[in-house]
């Protein structure tokens, strides 16, 4: 009798301890933050309040967004440009190592991730989390075509759009990169055609081809579904993003939402109740309209009751561009990249240092700051931190976590070494500590000197700044510190020849799919 009840005890507590387990497996499941990684487009880090108290644009919903949280000073984007920086955010890798060396894609640009390639979306896919995308993807998908014979290629004029089959699905879309719902446009909302897409199939079939010639809301001559409205872009898109939050906020996973904005990139279009309200140009009553919206995406990440354990981010995927009129706001008072030389596509700091804020009231103390270099490839490793999943080799090679960075209390554990940077026409920086050397002569883009203009040939090969002394890079020290040089130097050939600069096994950069200057510099390096 005594070993009848022995062992049914036994069995209460096996069973128990079993249930106990599980319980307390699924609780801290449930403590997993939600992820909510907003992008915007074009916008200089000047353009946000709490980064330039002495700009014109009001921003009061982003400047509390920072305060309940923490803002990052020293963020950068690894490209100056849209889709470069793209690929870095979702792979946790440097653009260049991509078959894209230089610029941009188009509408109709084919797919630039591969499918094996594992991104933010397909790790926390893994690991249980609801997966969106909801916005500009500018990333490539493979449209249905009537006849692939015909392909005309990458696609810039209306008439290259005709062999499209807007009543099949596309295919190589966000959906095969981990993201289980996924809805927007695939390029620049200046880019042709002008077709929403959700979950691999077109909306509508466009109907009918518009353009714009506007000075601010142009956009490029392509076929237009009668749902695509261009002014509502934006406000669609936050639309749809609160409807998720709200359902997925009673469901028992958490989830990541990506909110790649199409804005304030041209077509720089503020709906008519913004039209003025700044007192500079379209482009900063655009920027107003943008802050209104995250005020109310945070407003319903409150009343969701998920606001403690929902991380909120943030940032923008180059500076301001001079589409903007950047010479026109200055004018006024308003610099859109703050003190920082250069604007959007080039390599000075102008094109590539973001605001970045991080807002998560279960871990981030109000009113944080920090002054840690940090780059947008940092969010795959990040991710894989706060699941508790260890990166394979081959998986984030230029991505760090910066979660130690986001308590203040490990943050010795940040191991980010140096950052590289990249411009429009793939001219590298790289940058370690205070000092930045650049390894062009001009910037890399479309600010003076231009590459190739009259003025390149008279100065150095190569530019190093000491931003600690001059972050205005007003002051090139270039053939004045060797051994710096020679250490920035090592370091670039470095990165480039391991195809990482994480630790951890060599790893190939992908072979040159669009021209590039990659390996053509390399060789400048070793000489």
């Amino acid at each position: 009798m005594k070993g009848r009840y022995a062992f049914v005890l036994s069995a209460i507590i096996i069973v128990g301890g079993l249930y106990s387990f599980g319980f307390k497996e699924a609780e801290v499941k449930e403590k997993r933050p939600n992820i909510i990684y907003v992008l915007a487009d074009d916008l200089g880090y000047g353009d946000i309040s709490i980064y330039n108290p002495g700009g014109k644009i009001k921003t009061p919903n982003l400047d509390a967004l920072g305060a309940a949280g923490m803002i990052f000073t020293d963020a950068h984007t690894s490209s100056a440009v849209c889709t470069p920086t793209r690929y870095g955010i979702i792979t946790g890798r440097y653009n260049w190592r991509s078959p894209l060396k230089s610029s941009v894609l188009t509408g109709k640009s084919k797919a630039l991730i591969p499918k094996g390639r594992t991104t933010v979306a397909s790790l926390l896919k893994k690991e249980g989390y609801e997966t969106a995308f909801i916005g500009k993807w500018h990333l490539g998908w493979d449209w249905a075509l009537k006849d692939p014979s015909k392909d005309s290629g990458e696609g810039w004029n209306a008439k290259d759009f005709e062999n499209i089959d807007f009543s099949k699905k596309v295919k190589n879309s966000p959906k095969t990169l981990g993201f289980k719902y996924s809805y927007g446009h695939c390029g620049s909302l200046d880019m042709a055609p002008y077709v929403y897409v959700e979950n691999e199939m077109p909306t509508m079939v466009p109907d009918t081809v518009t353009e714009s010639k506007d000075k601010y809301g142009w956009w490029r001559k392509g076929p237009t579904a009668d749902d695509f409205v261009f002014d509502d872009v934006t406000p669609n898109f936050f639309r749809k993003s609160f409807s998720y939050i709200k359902e997925k906020s009673k469901g028992k996973s958490p989830f990541f939402l990506y909110l790649p904005l199409p804005s304030p990139h041209t077509p720089i279009l503020p709906t008519e109740e913004w039209q003025g309200k700044s007192n500079l140009n379209p482009y900063g009553d655009f920027m107003m309209m943008i802050d209104d919206y995250m005020g109310q995406l945070l407003a319903v990440v409150k009343e969701a009751g998920i606001e403690e354990n929902t991380m909120i981010i943030f940032t923008s995927d180059n500076g301001c561009s001079p589409a903007a009129n950047i010479v026109d706001m200055k004018s006024k008072g308003h610099n859109p990249n703050g003190i920082f030389r250069g604007h959007k596509a080039d390599i000075f700091e102008g094109g590539h240092r973001v605001p970045f804020m991080v807002k998560w009231p279960a871990k981030i103390k109000a009113g944080s700051q920090s002054d840690r270099t940090i780059c947008t490839t940092d969010l795959l490793a990040t991710c894989a931190d706060i699941v508790d999943v260890e990166l394979a080799d081959d998986e984030g090679e230029d991505s760090f976590s910066f979660l130690p960075l986001l308590t203040d209390s490990k943050t010795e554990e940040y191991k980010r070494e140096a950052t590289v940077h990249h411009s429009i026409n793939g001219s590298f920086a790289i940058r370690k500590g205070n000092w930045k050397m650049i390894f062009c002569p001009g910037s890399g883009g479309w600010s003076a000197p231009k590459p190739n203009s009259k003025k390149i040939a008279d100065l150095p090969k190569f530019q190093l700044y000491d931003l600690s002394k001059d972050p205005k890079e007003e002051h090139n020290l270039y053939g004045q510190f060797h051994e710096v040089e020679s250490d920035l130097t090592r370091l670039m050939v470095s990165y480039i020849e391991n195809g990482r600069s994480t630790v951890g096994e060599k790893q190939k950069n992908d072979p040159e799919g669009y021209g590039s200057k990659l390996w053509k510099q390399l060789e400048v390096f070793n000489n």
